[in-house]
């Protein structure tokens, strides 16, 4: 039982470090993609 708990509390630290992960990235490609809209903006 014991195990158990343990194995359960590990799968969902790593999940949640995961979601925190991709959210990161997400927002890293977001803003990337937003300086290249504005660097093309200001170089019409």
């Amino acid at each position: 039982m014991t195990r158990l708990i343990a194995l359960l509390l590990i799968a969902g630290t790593a999940a949640l470090a995961g979601c925190n992960t991709m959210s990161g990235a997400g927002q890293d490609i977001s803003k990337g993609g937003q300086a290249i809209t504005n660097s093309a903006e200001e170089h019409k």
